[in-house]
């Protein structure tokens, strides 16, 4: 199935979306059809080991010159980028080169980010092997790596010249990953409709019907194409996806100075935090705020914050990108799928909103 974009803007020209149901044929194609003089394939080191055997001997991939980097967020470094920009040189790729990007959302990120500026742009595919890059990296050109302490600092807007999204690959993941990859989702089901939202809930998660969450995957993915489409570079609509993320990227930032969480768990554990916002501020309805909060806290846990923390967690807040003169923004609902962007907090309503997460 195709699910295509095409952007008229100068900095984002298009984005299609394959949703594959075999991989083999729809990667000899798509790499027939880019015009190119060298290969070069990304992973990491947990998709070199369950992914990249599936695809390695396709003919279409002879003599593609192997870049593996070290797993984990802790690795969406700058001297990783570097070391994945000497491997292209190593590889003679030149700036009619492709590359193909296999992994979940930090080799997507720090892959597209590689490729983007290596020669100042290169051809790439982007492969996701995780829930979290299928629903959040499948769609919208945002490429980069962490920096300073703080959540994708460093980066461009460019779209992969293709993303092939294989369900498959979710046969490889943990729960841990799979429960990463949903709290996305869940935010693309409180921003959507009431139906989506319900149907999340209702979802075993730990015993995942992987067919079903194939469809899942496909309805999440279209909810945001089409906020992109109407907003490819994030002036407006398109802040509706960072539900959840003004705190999210803080817990996030806080962990991986102690002990680093996966991306989703953070994004989770934000929603909480900003629903209670939302509950205060935009008349979000409360029944609907802890139906949610307790899904959450059911398979997600919490993170060991304590007030002490609070100072430090509204900092890394004020870093957000969001932000505009020194103002912390958020994105709040005032029911399912009725979005307020552009939202603000004072300093007491936040640590309000962290109490609640901590007491919840």
């Amino acid at each position: 199935m195709y699910l295509c974009i095409k952007f008229n803007n100068r900095k984002m020209d298009k984005q299609k979306v394959i949703i594959s149901e075999n991989l083999q044929s729809v990667l000899a194609r798509e790499v027939g059809l880019l015009e190119h003089d060298r290969t070069a394939i990304l992973t990491d080191e947990t998709t070199a080991s369950l992914c990249f055997p599936l695809i390695k001997d396709h003919p279409a991939l002879n003599g593609a010159h192997h870049i593996n980097i070290g797993a984990t967020d802790s690795n969406k470094t700058l001297d990783t980028l570097a070391k994945v920009w000497q491997g292209l040189q190593e590889a003679g790729c030149t700036r009619h080169s492709l590359m193909i990007n296999l992994g979940g959302g930090m080799v997507t990120d720090l892959g597209g980010f590689a490729a983007s500026t290596f020669k100042r742009g290169i051809k790439f595919i982007n492969i996701p092997t995780t829930l979290l890059a299928m629903v959040d990296a499948s769609v919208g050109g945002k490429t980069g790596i962490n920096f300073g302490g703080l959540k994708n600092e460093i980066g461009v807007f460019n779209n992969a010249d293709c993303v092939i999204l294989d369900t498959e690959f979710l046969k490889t993941m943990d729960s841990e990953n799979i429960c990463s990859g949903y709290a996305e989702m869940l935010k693309h089901g409180l921003i959507s409709n009431d139906g989506m939202w319900a149907e999340l809930l209702s979802f075993d998660i730990h015993n995942p019907d992987l067919r079903r969450l194939g469809r899942m995957v496909s309805d999440t993915v279209a909810v945001k194409q089409r906020i992109v489409l109407e907003d490819p570079l994030e002036h407006g609509i398109r802040k509706a996806l960072n539900l959840g993320h003004t705190m999210g990227h803080a817990f996030e930032s806080w962990a991986l100075k102690r002990q680093p969480v996966l991306h989703g768990y953070a994004v989770a554990w934000g929603i909480i935090g900003e629903l209670y916002l939302a509950a205060v501020k935009t008349g979000f309805p409360t029944d609907k705020m802890h139906q949610t909060v307790s899904y959450i806290k059911e398979h997600y846990g919490k993170l060991p914050v304590t007030c002490d923390d609070y100072n430090e967690l509204t900092e890394l807040m004020m870093h957000d990108k969001k932000n505009t003169a020194g103002t912390i923004n958020f994105t709040l609902l005032s029911d399912i799928g009725e979005i307020k962007i552009n939202q603000t907090a004072t300093e007491k309503e936040i640590h309000e909103a962290l109490d609640f997460y901590r007491e919840c």
